[in-house]
């Protein structure tokens, strides 16, 4: 896979159709809790699998539901979050007035690793998406059931050019940082 056009692919689409409004913000968020909810018991097999066995609890608790709050919480908030905030005009400026205007940034790029593999990929998918922005996510090579779960999760959700998981090798990961993301997450060492 050239990762390099996907990330063009992907700015391009960003240029074109701007910042999401809030109603969109919320329906893709909302798209990403319901479809996770409904596919839970699927990750909790597949972390299962990569892992040798792991309690569906477990998974369930500390990544499915977790996750879920986090999204919750983002949609409930995300109103304030883009709201416009004034900010102090130094006295030889006056009249003039400062505001903050919260935009997004673009493209992330979320670097996801294998200890809680959908958690650290969701979790971070959550604030990109309510920030306004796309992203691409490399998940772990150390989860592969997991990884492909994710890749064919995020393709029933989103359009290709919204979000999107490239799965692979440490060569894959290694090349995947390298791209110019306009910001870019890393959980691991």
């Amino acid at each position: 896979m050239d990762l390099a056009a996907v990330l063009k692919r992907l700015q391009a689409a960003q240029r074109k159709q701007g910042a999401p409004d809030y109603d969109a913000r919320v329906e893709h968020l909302t798209k990403l809790e319901k479809h996770l909810l409904k596919r839970k018991h699927d990750f909790a097999r597949a972390i299962s699998k990569d892992f040798g066995h792991r309690s569906s609890h477990e998974t369930l608790i500390a990544e499915v539901f977790v996750a879920a709050q986090g999204i919750r919480h983002t949609r409930s908030h995300l109103h304030e979050w883009m709201a416009t905030q004034p900010r102090e005009t130094a006295f030889a400026f006056l009249p003039a007035k400062n505001e903050l205007v919260p935009q997004p940034l673009g493209v992330i790029g979320i670097i996801s690793p294998w200890n809680y593999p959908l958690l650290l990929a969701l979790g971070p998918l959550t604030c990109a998406l309510g920030a306004g922005n796309r992203a691409m996510i490399k998940p772990s090579e150390l989860t592969p059931e997991t990884s492909a779960l994710l890749a064919d999760f995020i393709s029933e959700i989103f359009d290709k050019d919204h979000v999107t998981v490239v799965t692979g090798g440490a060569d894959v990961g290694a090349e995947f940082s390298k791209l110019p993301f306009d910001h870019l997450v890393f959980t691991g060492s």
